[in-house]
């Protein structure tokens, strides 16, 4: 027989009343966070992260998309340069056998090209750090490989003085966004930077190693935490590689047991013929 609401105790009707009271409540939450969503699409549309125009979702619009130049197998299985066929498994460029560097591996999401470079240079000098999430998940993307048995992930750090006037860092930016992707740690202090170097912009190959001798060093607090470790360097663009090098052999001094790289571009001259 069914009970009527004289049935009813009047505890019970109080817990009643509160959970259509706690519905009502939940549903009129609801709709306002829609309507806000709404009204706040309308009034800043996601626009995409390298030509500002509106975009449908996160990330790149149609055209800029098909203007970035991915990097993927084949390529260097040592500097990750792309090949222009594939020569199988564990066949090195002319680079990696000519100088090969003190890191183990490195990996790029993108060629260095005009749409790379809107990209580094809005996050690097326009305050673009809404651009670092992007560019993360692409760069964990492109270095599953590193990732998968990673300890942690370590930034190229900035002197202090530049870290002062640009007011952060963006290869803590993108090491962090890649973390944020990976679930690999993040240790943005495993690093420093002791001396103030010149820009890398404009130097030769062998200016821009000499430039970055001895700059880096593992704080002493840190090298216990840094020994017998994977590790992966984070930056933002490998050009010579002089930089990553010098931060990957102090990494090495702290006996680091690996040495990987993973940035977001990377300059290539050409597509490669392996030896």
């Amino acid at each position: 027989m069914d009970r009527t609401m004289h049935d009813i105790t009047p505890g019970q009707r109080l817990v009643t009343l509160r959970g259509l009271l706690a519905a009502c409540r939940a549903t009129t939450q609801s709709v306002l966070g829609g309507v806000a969503r709404l009204a706040l699409d309308v009034a800043l549309p996601t626009l995409c992260v390298a030509c500002r125009e509106p975009v449908a979702g996160d990330g790149v619009c149609a055209a800029c998309w098909a203007q970035l130049s991915f990097i993927a197998p084949p390529h260097c299985p040592r500097l990750g340069i792309p090949f222009v066929y594939d020569p199988g498994p564990d066949l090195l460029s002319m680079e990696a056998i000519a100088a090969p560097p003190a890191y183990h591996r490195a990996r790029a999401a993108v060629r260095y090209d005009d749409t790379a470079k809107t990209l580094v240079h809005g996050l690097k000098y326009q305050d673009r750090c809404d651009l670092a999430p992007v560019m993360g998940r692409w760069m964990a993307r492109a270095g599953r490989e590193l990732l998968d048995d990673a300890d942690m992930l370590v930034p190229v750090p900035l002197h202090w003085q530049r870290a002062w006037s640009r007011r952060f860092n963006q290869s803590g930016l993108l090491a962090h966004a890649v973390a944020t992707q990976s679930g690999v740690p993040f240790a943005g202090d495993a690093l420093r930077r002791g001396k103030a170097t010149r820009q890398q912009v404009g130097l030769t190959r062998s200016e821009r190693a000499d430039n970055v001798q001895g700059a880096f060093q593992v704080p002493a607090h840190r090298r216990s935490a840094i020994e017998g470790r994977h590790i992966v360097l984070v930056d933002d663009v490998l050009t010579s590689g002089a930089t990553v090098d010098a931060c990957a052999r102090a990494l090495l001094r702290a006996k680091a047991r690996q040495v990987d790289v993973l940035v977001f571009a990377r300059v290539v001259d050409s597509f490669k013929t392996p030896i």
